[in-house]
This record gives C-alpha cells, structure tokens and sequence, in this order.
C-alpha cells in the first residue's frame, strides 16, 4: 500500500502515532501541507491512501487522484470542508474523518485566547521580557455572556467551562440538543441578527458550508452586536465575512476578533487584518496538543487500516 501523509501536526509532533503507522509496513511519503488544488493537481499520483490535513481536494483532484488508484482519504482531523465529498462518492473514493476527538483541547484554546487577550498577558510578556515593567488594566470574562454559535461537541464543552466561570449563555443552532440547554440554563436563540446585542463574547462552533459561510455577515457584525463584542473562531475562518470583519475593526464595530483560523493557511505576510491592536491569531493550533495529535493520528490510521483490513 501506498500511502501520501500531508498533515504536519500528524508529522511534527512526536507519539505512538508514527511507531503504529511504522509498523503497518505502508510504503510511505510525506509531503508538508495544506496542499493546494495546484499543488495536488502537480502530484505524481500513485497512492492508496492519504492521511490529509486540510488539502484542497475540488473535483479535478479527485478524478486526477482517481486515475492514479486512490482509494481513501483519512482525514486527520474533522472538517471535511475542504473536500469535494459530492465527486469523491462518485468517484468512489472513501472518505474518513475524526470526530469526537477535538472537544477538550479546542474549548480550552476559546479560553486561553480570551484570557490572553482579557488580561492582556501577550502584551505584558512582550515588556517584561524587554526588561520592562508596564501595567496594562484588562478585563475579567467572569460574569460575562457568551453566545455560542453551534452547539455540538465542541459548543457543548465551551458552555461546561463558561458556567465555570458564571457566564450566561446564548446558543445557536439548527439543532438544538434540549436536554442539554435545559440542563445548563441556556438560552436558545435562532436570528443572530437580533439577538446578539446582549452577548459579550460570541464563539463559533459550527461547520463551513453554503448556509454557514458568511453567518456572522456584516448585518450581524455592524448592527446585530454591540460594539464591544469580542469574537472568537477556532471553527473556519469563512463563517465570518471578511470584508465585513475588516470595517467593522478599523471603524470600531466590534471590540476584538480573536482567531485561530484563518482566510488563506498559512496566512499571507501582508495580510491586513493582522495589524489590528485587537485581533489576536493564532496558526491553527486549538487542537495540536500532544494529547489529541497522539489521539487524531491513531485514529486516521485506524481508519485507513479498516478500510483496508489490515
């Protein structure tokens, strides 16, 4: 079997991940990604399988990868977003992700961005390190309403700790687990665009598709919210429309955007956005823990071994 590895948090994080993939005896090459639909379209394709990261696999990579005896694409991770999953059932090309495993280590990162951002530790860190001794006032996030935009697995995970820190808590979905709100006293919403303007904190959690893309649009951002608002995304960059994000920062619509993923991975050098006092980014990290790449990879591999039966 040969198999493509092209996600680097798969790579470049030591564990049992690579000692089991080892042992299966695949004839391996890695190749570091995200790769682009160019860049996958360049490639000499002779592979069974690949455990991806968030390469660009549109329809003519699919048939491309098709003709040169693709089987399985494990995706190491869970958004599927960036695959065309109409032309690869077609094409009869398996496709596998993780789910389930992200929860823990992506809601501890929603709040590890906050609190960095709150108590401006980043700012402070960067004085003292230069010998400085610069008192910042910060905020606290006890207290606070948070509106929590999906409310699955990783939504669900983010409301257990906000209530840790007394939050009040919005959420938004299109289905909505009842037990679990009425369990966690939480506020069902269904239009962000009025009712929003209570909300502190608003972070996303949900899937990138047609409907998703654009959700918090620039009715939402400039009218629907208050202008204090900070944002948080560790979900897909294009649930938040750019443009829109980009006015209301430089016109004061909003108080911080703080994300961990981005337009374009990895982020262009010149990329705007980025000079913002009040953004905050992080390259895609939430979930690359040595904890969860160990638990993801063996799961990627588990599910290119079963469908393999190996």
């Amino acid at each position: 079997m040969k198999i493509l590895v092209t996600s680097t948090s798969f790579q470049d994080t030591p564990g049992k991940h690579h000692d089991l993939l080892k042992l299966k005896n695949f004839e391996l090459d890695f190749k570091r990604g995200p790769l682009s639909e160019k860049e996958l379209l360049l490639l000499n394709w002779h592979y069974d399988g690949i455990i991806m990261g968030d390469d660009e696999y549109t329809h003519d990579v699919l048939v491309k990868a098709k003709a040169g005896g693709l089987k399985i694409l494990s995706k190491y991770g869970v958004g599927l977003d960036k695959v065309d999953l109409v032309s690869a059932k077609k094409l009869g090309i398996e496709v596998r992700n993780c789910p389930g495993l992200n929860h823990t280590t992506v809601a501890e990162h929603v709040f590890a961005l906050l609190l960095a951002f709150n108590k401006n530790i980043i700012k402070e860190g960067q004085y003292t390190r230069k010998g400085e001794w610069k008192r910042l006032t910060g905020w606290e996030i006890t207290g606070k309403k948070i509106a929590v935009i999906g409310l699955g697995k990783i939504g669900k995970e983010v409301s257990r700790i906000a209530k840790c820190f007394n939050m009040s808590i919005l959420a938004y979905d299109k289905y909505i687990d009842q037990e679990f709100v009425k369990k966690n006293d939480i506020q069902v919403i269904t239009d962000l665009t009025k009712e929003l303007k209570d909300a502190d904190i608003i972070t996303l959690h949900c899937n990138l598709d047609e409907k998703s893309k654009n959700l918090l649009s620039k009715e939402v951002l400039f009218s629907g919210s208050k202008n204090d608002v900070v944002i948080v995304n560790t979900a897909r960059a294009h649930l938040v429309d750019r443009e829109a994000l980009f006015q209301a920062l430089d016109q004061k619509e909003i108080g911080a955007y703080l994300a961990d993923v981005w337009f374009e991975e990895p982020m262009l050098p010149h990329e705007p956005l980025k000079d913002f006092d009040n953004v905050l980014i992080t390259p895609h990290i939430a979930s690359r823990t040595f904890d969860n790449v160990v638990k993801q990879g063996v799961q990627a591999i588990d599910n290119l071994c079963n469908y393999f039966g190996v």
